[in-house]
């Protein structure tokens, strides 16, 4: 796992869900470029609720299903590698929108030594489908 610390940058995309690149969610579809390229770490929020230039609020509610609701992806690395990374980002995003902001990284280890599996992947203990359920 490469470190980073101190001063960073947070590249943060919002983005619609039913955002499609060659027939993958693009947040998947981007989270696997971001992981590819070396960068430091990704998240994937999904929002409950939003509205963006269009003014249609989408919102998740339980009689309906929602459709186009709000997806975040953030990404804390240095400068040049999220320089490196973003014209094939701004090339991929159809829509949505993308800022850059100063990070300053505290902590930046894995949750516990030795945990890099993610919850519910193939190496967490604690769910159904991980490693005790081989």
């Amino acid at each position: 796992m490469r470190g980073i610390e101190g001063e960073q940058v947070l590249l943060r995309l919002v983005l619609s869900e039913s955002r499609s690149h060659d027939r993958e969610s693009l947040a998947e579809h981007l989270l696997a470029l971001f992981r590819a390229d070396g960068l430091a770490g990704a998240t994937v929020l999904k929002g409950v609720a939003g509205f963006g230039r269009d003014r249609s609020v989408h919102a998740a509610g339980v009689e309906v299903t929602a459709h186009g609701l709000p997806v975040v992806l953030e990404v804390v690395d240095s400068a040049e590698r999220i320089e490196q990374v973003l014209p094939r980002v701004e090339a991929l995003m159809v829509g949505g929108v993308i800022t850059l902001e100063r990070a300053r990284v505290i902590r930046y280890t894995p949750s516990s030594p030795g945990d890099r599996s993610m919850p519910g992947g193939p190496d967490d203990r604690s769910t159904p489908g991980g490693a005790d359920d081989r």
